[in-house]
This record gives C-alpha cells, structure tokens and sequence, in this order.
C-alpha cells in the first residue's frame, strides 16, 4: 500500500473524524456568517464556546467580529484535535486502523450492498479496485466527504484551521479534547457489523449529493442550532442510535466533565467543536447543565 494512496483517503477522512457527526458543512454563497456561539462565567474564568464547520469555498465570508474578539480576549484555544493538519503522524494511523490487506472490502459486503457501492463509486469516478484494503468504516467516511469536494468545498477554508492560525497569531496555547488516535480508533473499534450499516447510510447519502448540506449551512451562518440539531443530530439520533451514544453523547459527556476542570482554574479560554456537538438533546450544553454550569448564548 503506497503512501500516496492512503494519504488521499486520510484526505477525506480527516474532514469527517474533525467533526464526527457534524459532517463538513459547505457554504455555498459568499455571505457574511454570525455563527451561534456561548459564553460560561464564573468568579475567574470566562470560556467561549463556537460550532465550526471543517469545510468551506474559499470565497466564503465567515468571521464575525465577535469571533476574533473572544480569539484575541482568549489565551487559550480548545480544538477537539490540537495537530488536526499533521499528516506525518496521522498516515500511520489510518494504516493501523484503515487499511486490511488481507479481506478485501467486497468480501465484507453482500450483493446488493457490493452493487451500491459500485454505483457511487461511479458517479464520484472512485475505481473499485482501490476500495479494497480499506475498511468499511474508512469508505464510509470517503463517501461522507467526497459530495462536498466534488462541489468545491476546501478543508483549508474551515473554521478550524482559522481559529489555529488567530490562535497562534495571538500567542494563545492550543490544547485539544482528544487525540487523532482516539478519533480513529471511534470508528475503527465499531463491530465490523456496524461499520458495514455505516457504509450503507453514507452511500445512500452520498447518491444524493449536497442539497441537504445547503440547508444546514444556511442555519450555520444564522447560528439556528434548532435546524442543525433536526438535521444533523434528531436524524442520526433516530436512524443508528448505537452509533450516535458513541460519537454524540459519550463525547459530549466527556468534554463537559474536561470544562468542568477548566474551570477550576481562571483566564479566558475559546473552545470550538464542531457545530452539532453544541445542537439537540444531548448537547455539549445540557451535558454541562447537568454539572450545573450554565452556557448562555453570546
């Protein structure tokens, strides 16, 4: 298995792994974006909260002035992943976790599910030889992303990689929730059952192409987290609920009790996670309402 090949699916998967289930979200007008954002006090410390997309047109405007206000007030930023860019240590992950080389893909499948997969395969011009040592959650993740660059839409103009660039600019530390090992390993881990049923979703999915994706990055920029969390999150909550308590809820849980221990401590901090982690029933809002601290919008 060549480097350049596993690169390029790292490529795709990387922009989902950012987000878990808040899927990249494109912008497809040049407009100016107000995105919701939340603010947690209390006697020493100030900590912003930000739901990003991993994922724009270059020509989209974004940054309200709010934005970089709490950068510049902020000395610290928490990404879900600090060194999200850092491809050098990232490749030999997805080779650990992604790649089997000894049961190819399509010996995985049944087939009516080989027969999708070879349908979308087409319409994006993925060869299907070059599926095969990639596991089920590894295509399921390329399929995730793939609609979007097929449109246009850059990694390189998501949110993330703005608030590292102003975050280093203003001297501020980088910390992150998780590391890029933890994030692979989510998908990595699930029963090969279950990674299958993913494919499956994301195939469907990816046959439709970005409309839905327009609606959800209309709601973005008006920061209407009600329509994020009927989309992103009620949807993926109703369809595979095993996945969503993993990807949703678990990671939720887990942030708010590192917040909780932020907070012992005093500064002002900017947290930015991806946009449906802050939207629905489970979000990282009310797992922190339940420690009792109280987010309010900003």
């Amino acid at each position: 298995m060549n480097h350049p090949v596993i690169t390029f699916w790292w490529r795709c998967a990387r922009l989902w792994l950012l987000g878990a289930l808040a899927a990249p979200i494109a912008l497809a007008v040049v407009a100016k974006a107000e995105p919701a954002m939340w603010v947690i006090r209390d006697k020493d410390s100030t900590i912003y909260l930000i739901g990003t997309v991993h994922a724009l047109r270059n020509e989209t405007v974004w940054d309200s002035a709010k934005v970089r206000k709490t950068m510049t007030e902020s000395s610290e930023l928490w990404l879900e992943v600090k060194d999200f860019d850092d491809e050098a240590s990232i490749t030999p992950l997805v080779v650990q976790y992604g790649i089997d080389l000894e049961k190819p893909l399509s010996t995985k499948l049944n087939a009516i599910q080989k027969g999708k997969l070879a349908h979308v395969a087409a319409i994006y011009g993925v060869p299907l030889e070059s599926l095969e040592p990639i596991k089920p959650w590894m295509a399921a993740v390329m399929f995730t992303v793939l609609p979007l660059q097929k449109a246009g839409y850059d990694q390189s103009a998501g949110i993330d990689g703005f608030l590292k660039a102003q975050a280093e600019k203003e001297g501020a530390k980088i910390s992150g929730f998780e590391t890029a090992e933890e994030q692979v390993r989510f998908f990595a881990e699930l029963p090969e059952s279950e990674q299958i049923a993913f494919l499956e979703q994301t195939l469907g999915d990816a046959e439709k192409g970005t409309p839905q994706l327009e609606r959800l990055a209309r709601a973005w920029m008006d920061g209407d987290t009600e329509t994020i969390g009927n989309i992103l999150v009620r949807e993926f909550k109703k369809e595979a609920p095993a996945l969503y308590e993993k990807f949703v809820v678990r990671r939720n849980i887990a942030w708010s009790e590192k917040i909780v221990a932020i907070l012992r401590g005093s500064g002002v901090q900017q947290i930015a996670v991806g946009a449906a982690h802050l939207a629905g029933p489970d979000s990282l809002q009310v797992q922190l309402a339940k420690r009792g601290i109280r987010a309010e919008r900003y």
